[in-house]
């Protein structure tokens, strides 16, 4: 059986064996061989993986994907954002797992998404919009404002003034993520919390260019005090 013709359970095992995998590039070169919707359709169920490597390389390959079918298709790259959406919806009767953070990645990969999605994402923050009351959920709602802010920080900076309430959260890998998305977009106003932080030694796990890195609180205030990207954060 060719490629073209797996579908259904041996397509999403492939996929899955793929994101097991460390090399990003190589695992891209072989999913191009397949139809990309039934790719990307097929990403889903691992966006809430047990296994963290293989869920932030579905973030990442779908992020790739869904772009690259909006050049030729946007319509269809809607619907996929529209279905990220619901799963983050109270009525979808889910949790949303990994939703926002494809989200983060689609817009950060195209801009005509980005345009349209970018208010979108923020107001899953906003205790006047779709805030998400789920704490792990909060997380990955960081993760994809961080990543759109990364890409295309002008889309990005009506989040500020929602981030900011993040920097005293409890959990510090929402407040290490705040931090992160306060010194992308170059918020000033939180220099005071930035530097109460730089003493913050709690850790938490950030996902950045394809690989889970231990980064400090203290770490990544001070490289927001700093304002210049750190070789790893």
């Amino acid at each position: 059986m060719g490629r073209e013709a797996l579908k259904g359970r041996k397509l999403k095992q492939r996929v899955g064996k793929l994101l097991d995998s460390h090399d990003v590039s190589s695992m891209l070169t072989e999913l191009h061989n397949f139809p990309a919707r039934r790719v990307i359709n097929s990403l889903f169920s691992f966006l809430y993986h047990s296994n963290g490597q293989m869920k932030w390389h579905a973030v990442t390959v779908m992020g790739i994907l869904v772009a690259e079918l909006a050049e030729h298709d946007m319509e269809s790259a809607r619907i996929i954002l529209r279905r990220l959406m619901w799963n983050l919806n109270d009525e979808s009767g889910g949790i949303g797992w990994g939703s926002a953070e494809a989200m983060g990645e689609i817009l950060a990969n195209h801009k005509g998404l980005a345009t349209e999605y970018a208010s979108i994402l923020i107001s899953y923050i906003r205790q006047d919009g779709n805030f998400q009351e789920n704490e792990l959920v909060q997380r990955g709602v960081l993760w994809g404002i961080a990543r759109l802010a990364q890409a295309r920080p002008e889309l990005a900076l009506d989040a500020v003034a929602h981030v900011v309430p993040f920097l005293s959260s409890p959990d510090p890998e929402k407040r290490g993520l705040a931090v992160r998305i306060i010194a992308l977009l170059r918020a000033g106003e939180a220099r005071d919390a930035l530097l109460h932080l730089r003493h913050d030694e709690s850790e938490f796990f950030l996902y950045l260019d394809g690989s889970l890195l231990r980064c400090s609180v203290s770490e990544m205030a001070q490289w927001a005090l700093e304002k210049k990207p750190p070789a790893a954060p």
